[in-house]
């Protein structure tokens, strides 16, 4: 039997890297983050936010698919295949909605190298945390790497690409407001946790 496994998505400043944290010690899971939670993929983490490389979109997009596919082959999967829960902050929704829809190139196509790297490894659930920009910004405190620095209309974009992602699919996206106090919204997430996993409970 395999577990559960629950994507953290959002934008900067959303509050999901300190959500999802907390749900993986509540439900005492494995936590893991995108890009970067193995050796390979740190390496490509520090490519991929180094302001000083000019990466083009395309390659930005394969990078990401090959940070996912060595997170995939060496921590999600068998830890799933172990049964154990896995919490993770980011997946392929991040990939669709930041060089998708940031970067403008074709949703679909991103989702489909997502897919290629990931062998079609779905979350059962991705939690997504909704915050107004301005709340962004003062919790980040502006851009601290490439992507933060993007400017304001690409993390629009952003925006948009991940809150048409949960239309698209209702089934396995939930929309949760990031606004208010670290336990408010802890509290709503569980909530959403609890009404699709019972047993987590």
């Amino acid at each position: 039997m395999t577990g559960r496994f629950i994507a953290f998505e959002g934008g900067e400043g959303s509050g999901k890297s300190t959500q999802a944290a907390r749900l993986a010690r509540r439900i005492d899971a494995v936590l893991t983050h995108e890009p970067g939670d193995t050796p390979l993929g740190e390496s490509i983490r520090a490519v991929l936010l180094d302001a000083s490389f000019d990466i083009t979109p395309r390659a930005e997009a394969l990078l990401m698919a090959a940070d996912r596919a060595q997170h995939v082959a060496e921590l999600v999967r068998p830890a799933l295949e172990l049964g154990r829960t896995v919490v993770t902050d980011r997946y392929t929704g991040s990939s669709i909605a930041y060089q998708g829809y940031g970067r403008q190139l074709p949703p679909g196509e991103v989702a489909a190298l997502s897919a290629w790297a990931t062998q079609g490894l779905q979350p059962d659930l991705v939690v997504l945390l909704q915050v107004p920009a301005a709340v962004s910004l003062e919790r980040t405190g502006g851009a601290r790497d490439r992507l933060e620095a993007a400017g304001a209309a690409f993390h629009r974009r952003v925006h948009d690409g991940f809150l048409q992602q949960a239309i698209d699919d209702p089934e396995r996206w939930v929309v949760v407001d990031g606004v208010g106090t670290e336990d408010e919204v802890a509290e709503r997430v569980w909530q959403v946790v609890q009404m699709r996993f019972p047993d987590l409970g």
